[in-house]
């Protein structure tokens, strides 16, 4: 069969979530022996095209075929792509992320991330809430398949907007493993204490992480008051570190960092390496997000050998199970007593990376891409 798929997002730059799953489903689609009996389409706008150079840093198989689409305007899917559908459309069009081409086939697979905007309308600009709305009940509608990447996306489907369960399979997303060969005792002898910096990032051990994106809905805020409990009750030497791209409600958060009385190292975006090393120097990764349609930051962290504190609402529980210390996220104190707990308790901090190394075996991209390829292809 020919399938096409949206890959506008895998060649763009930073990859983030959305960005991340689109770029690994491909790659992995590409390795996959069930692929092979099927031609794949990747549309790409020739602008972003022409930017990225060569699209992808894995090779494609000769059943993998780009083609670019001339385009400079915005609404690229619902103009550009469409209109190139409406004159040719494969068997199969698999839609990454959320935006289902007015034109399509009748045969389509829309993959929904999560639904902060009905959780959190005030981050989103109105026509933005607005458009992703009338997005989803489009594709709710239209689309054959919809694939949620958590069981809680696929609840919050049916309770906003009524969706058909049994139009709705759930394809959790995957964690890259390369980072999880050290075994757990070798990492903590390795990432010990005495370790005075990071060589890339300049920051000193020991420290508490964050990597995600600055704004309100990921709780920041409420990682700071925690931080300051730390600080004033439990007298913590570590350092603070967020790492992420400003989001909504930054200048709030800019202003309750610059008025600390203690040292917060606010990074901005780093890239894979700089992330990867930050995570294999913290001695706690804090993710006390207020939703989270999956949490892959949670996985990264894991496979890293960092124990996680994080929220007990949304998919978190989903992903992580008993592997992290679950807590409620508008609870400052709770926060702030289990990233205590873990500095403080040494077998407690080493049993939860173990648990932590074993979670992540559930998941992984290539089990992500052969379900994706199930249910793209299923009758």
């Amino acid at each position: 069969m020919l399938i096409g798929i949206n890959a506008a997002a895998a060649i763009k730059q930073p990859r983030t979530g959305v960005e991340e799953y689109t770029y690994q489903v491909i790659k992995h689609l590409t390795m996959l022996p069930q692929a092979e009996e099927h031609h794949f389409l990747l549309y790409l706008p020739a602008v972003a095209l022409a930017k990225a150079g060569l699209p992808f840093d894995f090779s494609l198989p000769k059943n993998f075929e780009i083609k670019k689409l001339s385009w400079c305007l915005p609404m690229w899917t619902q103009l550009r792509l469409a209109s190139h559908l409406f004159f040719d459309k494969p068997d199969i069009l698999f839609i990454p992320v959320h935006i289902l081409p007015m034109v399509h086939p009748k045969n389509s697979v829309v993959t929904i991330h999560g639904l902060e905007y009905e959780y959190f309308p005030e981050c989103y600009p109105l026509w933005f809430r607005n458009y992703l709305r009338l997005s989803t009940r489009y594709a709710l509608k239209h689309a054959r398949k919809i694939i949620a990447v958590s069981e809680n996306t696929k609840m919050d489907l049916i309770k906003f907007y009524g969706a058909d369960e049994s139009k709705i399979a759930v394809v959790h997303h995957g964690v890259e493993m390369q980072n999880a060969k050290i075994p757990p005792k070798a990492r903590l002898a390795k990432g010990g204490k005495n370790q005075k910096e990071n060589a890339k990032s300049k920051i000193k051990k020991p420290y508490l992480l964050y990597i995600g994106r600055i704004e309100v809905k990921k709780n920041i805020l409420g990682i700071l008051e925690a931080y300051k409990i730390l600080k004033e009750k439990y007298r913590i030497p570590h350092e603070l570190v967020l790492a992420g791209a400003p989001g909504f409600g930054y200048d709030k958060i800019k202003f309750k960092i610059q008025d600390s009385k203690f040292k917060i190292n606010e990074l901005g975006f780093v890239s894979e390496d700089e992330k990867q090393q930050l995570l294999a120097n913290a001695d706690v990764f804090i993710f006390p997000s207020l939703y989270e349609g999956f949490g892959m930051p949670v996985l990264e962290a894991q496979t890293s050998g960092v124990p996680v504190v994080s929220s007990n609402g949304s998919s978190i529980p989903e992903v992580t199970g008993e592997s992290s210390v679950l807590i409620d996220s508008t609870n400052h104190q709770q926060i702030a007593g289990a990233v205590h707990m873990l500095i403080d308790d040494k077998a407690f901090h080493d049993k939860l990376i173990e648990l932590g190394f074993e979670n992540i075996k559930r998941f992984s991209w290539e089990k992500c891409a052969r379900e994706t390829l199930q249910v793209l292809t299923e009758k």
